[in-house]
């Protein structure tokens, strides 16, 4: 059964303050982290931002590390919340690829910030950091899709000829590329070299094509 199983990276006093106080500190550090990135992000920044000060922040957080996993978390139950509302249905594997590419598009016009953050994550120098980030973000996304994928080669909607493992990646590489292209300035402009000027403004012709390719992968 999928779920999540996550280290708190808090301390027991962030979980104390009123949900307000939490919001600002979540949304500081979010926007500090997504513009600097995590090694030139500012502790001393997110504070001012949230209206606290340093010393209120390492009550809350042992270290800058900690402060940046606790955002990770809070993005993974986003994450799981709205791929499992998705996922759990008895639709069409194809019309879950939909809905999916519809909210991809929608969340990352909604909340740029986030997706920056996650580009920002995917960035960090050091071996042992982007290895914890990446088993705790992508762990609960691969799990989704190599469930649905296989789920589908069992009831005859997906062919059985393809790996669930190598499809799910493939199939999230394609998620991850589409969701930068409508948040992160590089992506957007490469989306338009590739798809036209005008491509972010032409959301239904995006999905079908998207749904297109995808279809021609997963059937037989």
């Amino acid at each position: 059964m999928i779920g999540l199983d996550l280290k708190m990276h808090h301390k027991p006093t962030f979980d104390n303050i009123p949900s307000e106080k939490r919001a600002r500190v979540i949304d500081s550090a979010t926007k500090e982290f997504a513009k600097k990135g995590y090694h030139d992000a500012s502790v001393s920044s997110i504070a001012a931002r949230a209206g606290i000060s340093v010393g209120a922040i390492y009550k809350y957080f042992e270290n800058k590390q900690d402060l940046f996993l606790t955002i990770i978390d809070e993005s993974i139950i986003r994450i799981e919340n709205l791929l499992l509302g998705l996922i759990k249905t008895d639709e069409d594997v194809m019309i879950k690829v939909e809905k999916i590419l519809r909210e991809i598009i929608s969340v990352s016009r909604e909340d740029g910030v986030l997706i920056n953050l996650y580009n920002s994550m995917t960035s960090v120098n050091d071996k042992r950091l982007a290895g914890q980030f990446a088993t705790e973000m992508e762990q609960i996304t691969a799990e989704i899709y190599i469930q649905a994928i296989t789920e589908g080669q069992a009831n005859g909607e997906i062919r059985k000829d393809i790996d669930p493992k190598v499809a799910a990646f493939l199939i999230d590489d394609l998620f991850m590329s589409l969701q930068f292209s409508f948040a992160n300035d590089y992506y957007v402009q490469r989306f338009k070299i590739y798809c036209g000027d005008d491509a972010t403004d032409r959301d239904e012709f995006i999905i079908g094509e998207v749904l297109k390719f995808v279809k021609s992968a997963l059937r037989a």
